[in-house]
């Protein structure tokens, strides 16, 4: 670790401010094909618990669903500190893992799918039409708790991820590639996340 990437830590746990028990990191298919982007997914486990979170999140989005059992296997043998749960879009049950990897086809197609399997549920019987609200939504949602920090590479763009889990997340967006993300740049993420407020949309 050089210098500067010591000198961000030590002010990382020098500081009061809460750092984020769970964190998302989202990719899409391209950053997979670069070249490095499977090392560097591996060395991001190990920073991520290293600074405290209890949870990660890969949010994997593809345009070919002819790629998923491909990423799927190509993830799933990454080294990882601890259990990892690696999903596809047709997958029915919610993941339970420490790293929660998820390739599908996007935030809409996620959210399509909670709300087009209520309506079913609704439709037999078997659901309520007034027992629909914001729990069960979330109990159909591939990650259902909202990470507190989203971190977000190659640039600010928003794409089409965690349409739902992400709305009171902090965000932060860099200019770096993920190939090229760096542990001094997910150091630079948590100093920044603590310098903010959380509201929660208050």
């Amino acid at each position: 670790m050089g210098l500067y990437d010591r000198y961000l830590a030590a002010r990382i746990r020098w500081s009061d401010a809460s750092l984020p028990e769970s964190v998302a990191v989202v990719l899409t298919e391209r950053d997979l094909l670069e070249k490095g982007a499977y090392e560097t997914l591996e060395r991001s486990f190990d920073w991520v618990f290293e600074y405290g979170a209890d949870h990660m999140l890969v949010y994997v989005s593809v345009l070919d669903a002819e790629a998923v059992p491909t990423l799927r296997t190509q993830i799933g043998d990454v080294d990882t500190p601890r259990p990892i749960a690696v999903r596809g879009p047709d997958d029915d049950d919610q993941a339970d893992a420490p790293i929660q990897v998820s390739i599908g086809l996007g935030g809409k197609h996620e959210f399509a799918t909670a709300v087009r399997g209520l309506a079913e549920e609704v439709a037999d019987g078997r659901l309520d039409p007034d027992d629909v609200d914001e729990s069960e939504i979330e109990k159909r949602l591939v990650f259902p708790t909202a990470p507190d920090l989203v971190v977000k590479t190659g640039a600010e763009r928003l794409s089409d991820f965690m349409i739902w889990q992400s709305v009171y997340s902090e965000l932060y967006f860099t200019d770096v590639n993920w190939r090229d993300f760096r542990k001094r740049d997910y150091l630079r993420a948590l100093r920044d996340y603590q310098t903010r407020q959380r509201r929660f949309g208050r």
